[in-house]
């Protein structure tokens, strides 16, 4: 008896761009991270979730410095994903591993008063879940799958995150992320991050007045700064999904 098989297909590799901080030690170290304190202490939550790259140009001549500056980092829960400019035998397989190749984006506004991490339903998958952020009062959530109105600017540290759609009748701050299921509406400019239908919805799409994002994604497809025609820069976009590329018109 012969049994039909179905061919295989072949495995499709994808390239997608994250947004990460970077964080550049100098000597003397005492001093940076008395500054780095005074940060974490006067915005709480500025870190939690957010991805750190270790940028060891100045801070590493050797590896116990190395394992001193990340040891550091952890007792203050800034979760590093990678190091960069750290020499290769100095990173063993307990450490994160090297980097190198990122390139430049905005510069990220630290807010002057403690950043809340605001969220309604449930986050996306991380590959480390972060430390509990602390209890802040979020916005009023909307049923699931309906719409959040936000009638506030979301400023730089803040994390929207809802299953339906979202409006913002205002601006978003550099360094400041929309998520949702659904599409995403904003009254103002673009100048953080807006992912749109993250569980799956290539219908999803974004909406701004002046678009100035550091990093656009929809149904797991990304899209940078570096990435966007120009001529879309500062203009009213909507963006959406064709395929697999992220197409973006204006609007008039």
């Amino acid at each position: 008896m012969t049994i039909a098989t179905k061919p295989r297909q072949a495995l499709r590799l994808r390239g997608r761009s994250f947004l990460a901080l970077v964080l550049a030690p100098e000597p003397p170290l005492d001093g940076w991270f008395r500054e780095l304190d005074n940060l974490i202490n006067g915005s709480a939550g500025f870190f939690v979730g957010r991805p750190v790259i270790l940028d060891a140009t100045r801070a590493s001549p050797d590896e116990q410095t190395l394992r001193h500056v990340l040891a550091e980092l952890a007792a203050r829960n800034v979760r590093v994903m990678g190091v960069e400019g750290a020499k290769p035998h100095f990173l063993g397989p307990d450490l994160p591993p090297g980097i190198a190749g990122g390139r430049q984006s905005s510069e990220i506004e630290v807010p002057d008063e403690p950043v809340p991490a605001v969220s309604a339903r449930h986050a996306p998958v991380a590959p480390v879940a972060p430390p509990p952020p602390p209890e802040v009062p979020a916005p009023a959530a909307a049923p699931e799958g309906g719409t959040m109105l936000i009638d506030t600017p979301i400023r730089s540290g803040q994390s929207i995150i809802f299953q339906g759609d979202v409006t913002v009748v205002g601006s978003v701050a550099s360094g400041a992320e929309i998520v949702a299921t659904g599409s995403i509406h904003v009254y103002g400019a673009l100048r953080g991050r807006a992912i749109a239908g993250w569980n799956g919805n290539a219908e999803a799409r974004i909406f701004c007045r002046r678009m100035e994002a550091e990093l656009i994604a929809i149904n797991g497809l990304y899209q940078t700064a570096e990435d966007m025609a120009a001529q879309m820069r500062g203009r009213a976009v909507q963006a959406w999904l064709d395929g697999d590329a992220i197409r973006l018109t204006e609007l008039t």
